[in-house]
C-alpha cells in the first residue's frame, strides 16, 4: 500500500549537516533510555543469586525489569500536556535530570524500594524522550533524509542497551551507575544549543523564530517556499485545538491511530522487550559454551549494526518492504529457538552437539529483526499525526508500548517458568505470522513524503494510483472499510 499524492516539495538544496548534529544530539537522551532499559540483562543475574547484597526473588526481578515501563505511562500523560506548552527543545532537556537521579539511586541502591523508585523515575524521563524526541526530528528533518534521521532513535537505544551490556558485564552495579550518569549530563550540554522545531514555533505564532530555525536546518537563507507551506499547513491543523477524542472521532486521524497500534504490536509481540530483558538469562538456560555475558554483547553489538544498515537503505529502500522481509524472518528464527528449547526441555534428545542453535538463531533474529521491525515503527510515529494531535498520539503510542511491553515481559517470565522456555518463543513466533499479515494489508509507504502529504493521504484529498500488487491493492480497499 503506497502513498502516492504527488512528490514531495523540492527543497532548495542546502547543507543537511546541521538537521544530522540536532537530531544525534537530541538522541543522546535515548541512549540513557536504552541503557536504563537494557540495564537488567547483566544486572539481574547478580541480583538474583544468593550471594547477593541485595538477593532478590524472580518475580522481585522481573518488576525491576519492567518498572521502566510503569513510569512511562505516568512520563507520557506528564508530557502530552507540556510538550506543547513548553516545545520539544525544552522537554528533551528536562528529562536529562530525572535519568541523572536514576542513575545516582542505582549505584547507591541498598534497598529494593529504591531500586524500584530509580527504575520508575528513568521510566517517567522515557515517556517524555519517546514522545518529544520522535517529534522533534520528524519535525525538522528533510522528506529525504527523515527515514535515516528517524530511525537514529532506535539505533541510539540498541546502542544504549549494547554499552550497558558491555558496562555492566565487567563492572559493578555502583561503578556503571556513576558512569552512566556522565551521559545524561552530556546530553543536557548538547542539546541546549539547538533550536526548537519550526513546527513549534508556528504553533506559538512565531514566524520569525522558525524561520530563523529553518534558516539553521537547512543551511539556506532562502526558505520562504517551504515555510509558507509548514506555515498553512500549521494553521489548517491547528484551527481546531486538538483534543484526545479527536484521535478516535476524525477519520484521518482513527486511520493513523490503528495503523500506530498495529505496528508496534506486531514490534512488541514479536517478544523484543522480553528478550531484551533476559538476554544473558536465555543464553545462560541454553547450555551453551559461550559465556552469556559475551553472547549478550555479541547479539546486541549485531543488532546496533543491523540497525545502522536499516537507518541507512529505509529511505531508498522504503518502509513496508523492510518491515516485511523483518518480521517473516523473525517468526521462522524465534520457531527455530522454540524447538530447541523444546527438545531440551521435553525430550531425550541429546541437544549437547548443537548447544550453539540458540545463540546462532537468536542472533539470526535480532538480524532479520532490527532490518525493519526494530527502527521503522518509531520511525512512523513522527509522521502519521497532524500537529493538533500529535502529543496525544504520542503519549497513547508510550502508553499502549508500555502496557504491551509489561505484558510481553511478564508473559515470559510467568510461561518459562511454569512450563519451559520453549513456550513463549512458539508464542512470539505465531504472534509475528499474525503481525506480518496486518503489515501487508494496512500498513502504508511513506517514504519521500512530507508530512502534509501524509495526512493528505489519510483524508483521501488526492487520488491514489493503481497499486503495483494484487496484495497491496487489496489492502487498501479493506483499509478503507475497517479503520
Amino acid at each position: 500500500m503506497k502513498i502516492t499524492t504527488g512528490s514531495a516539495l523540492k527543497l532548495q538544496k542546502g547543507k543537511s549537516s546541521f538537521q544530522y548534529f540536532a537530531a544525534y544530539s537530541a538522541t543522546l537522551s535515548i541512549i540513557t533510555s536504552g541503557m536504563h532499559y537494557g540495564w537488567p540483562s547483566p544486572s539481574l543475574p547478580r541480583l538474583l543469586d544468593t550471594n547477593s547484597t541485595l538477593p532478590l526473588t524472580d518475580s522481585e526481578g522481573s518488576w525491576v525489569a519492567v518498572t521502566p515501563l510503569i513510569g512511562a505511562v505516568l512520563g507520557s500523560i506528564i508530557v502530552a500536556v507540556i510538550v506543547d506548552i513548553l516545545g520539544r527543545k525544552k522537554t528533551i532537556l528536562l528529562s536529562s535530570f530525572p535519568y541523572f537521579a536514576a542513575w545516582i539511586m542505582v549505584a547507591y541502591a541498598r534497598s529494593i524500594l529504591l531500586l524500584y523508585t530509580a527504575r520508575f523515575i528513568a521510566g517517567v524521563a522515557d515517556g517524555w524522550v519517546f514522545t518529544a524526541v520522535p517529534m522533534y526530528i520528524g519535525e525538522i528533518a528533510d522528506p529525504k533524509i527523515r527515514g535515516r534521521l528517524g530511525t537514529s532513535i532506535s539505533v541510539s537505544w540498541i546502542f544504549g542497551i549494547l554499552l550497558i551490556n558491555i558496562l555492566g558485564s565487567y563492572l559493578s552495579i555502583a561503578v556503571t551507575g556513576l558512569i552512566c550518569s556522565i551521559l545524561p549530563i552530556l546530553s543536557l550540554l548538547t542539546f541546549v544549543w539547538m533550536p526548537e522545531s519550526p513546527y513549534f514555533l508556528l504553533m506559538k505564532e512565531n514566524q520569525e523564530g522558525a524561520q530563523r530555525s529553518l534558516q539553521t536546518f537547512r543551511g539556506v537563507t532562502d526558505v520562504e517556499t517551504e515555510l509558507n507551506r509548514i506555515s498553512n499547513a500549521v494553521k489548517s491543523q491547528m484551527l481546531n485545538s486538538g483534543k484526545f477524542l479527536d484521535l478516535f472521532t476524525v477519520k484521518s486521524n482513527r486511520k493513523a491511530v490503528f495503523i500506530m497500534l498495529m505496528v508496534r504490536a506486531a514490534q512488541q509481540l514479536s517478544g523484543t522487550t522480553a528478550i531484551t530483558f533476559y538476554t544473558q538469562p536465555i543464553f545462560n538456560e541454553a547450555g551453551s559454551n559461550i559465556s552469556p555475558a559475551i553472547a549478550s554483547i555479541v547479539y546486541f553489538a549485531v543488532q546496533l549494526l543491523l540497525a545502522m544498515f536499516c537507518s541507512g537503505i529505509v529511505d531508498k529502500a522504503g518502509r513496508r518492504p523492510l518491515m516485511i522481509i523483518s518480521i517473516t524472518g523473525s517468526a521462522v528464527l524465534l520457531f527455530v529457538e522454540g524447538i530447541y528449547f523444546y527438545l531440551v526441555t521435553c525430550t531425550e534428545v541429546d541437544m549437547e552437539p548443537f548447544s550453539l542453535i540458540p545463540v546462532i538463531a537468536l542472533i539470526g533474529f535480532v538480524i532479520v529483526f532490527s532490518l525493519g521491525m526494530q527502527t521503522i515503527p518509531l520511525l512512523m510515529l513522527g509522521e502519521l499525526f497532524p500537529a493538533n494531535v500529535k502529543a496525544f498520539a504520542l503519549c497513547l503510542a508510550d502508553i499502549y508500548f508500555a502496557g504491551i511491553a509489561i505484558i510481553v515481559s511478564k508473559f515470559f517470565q510467568i510461561m518459562k517458568d511454569s512450563f519451559g522456555m520453549y513456550v513463549p518463543f512458539f508464542g512470539f513466533s505465531g504472534f509475528c505470522v499474525i503481525g506480518l499479515i496486518c503489515i501487508v494489508i494496512f500498513v502504508p509507504e511513506t517514504k519521500g513524503k512530507t508530512l502534509e502529504e501524509i495526512q493528505m493521504y489519510f483524508k483521501g484529498e488526492r487520488p491514489r494510483e493503481k497499486q503495483n500488487s494484487v496484495c497491496s491493492d487489496f489492502g487498501s480497499r479493506i483499509s478503507e472499510r475497517v479503520i
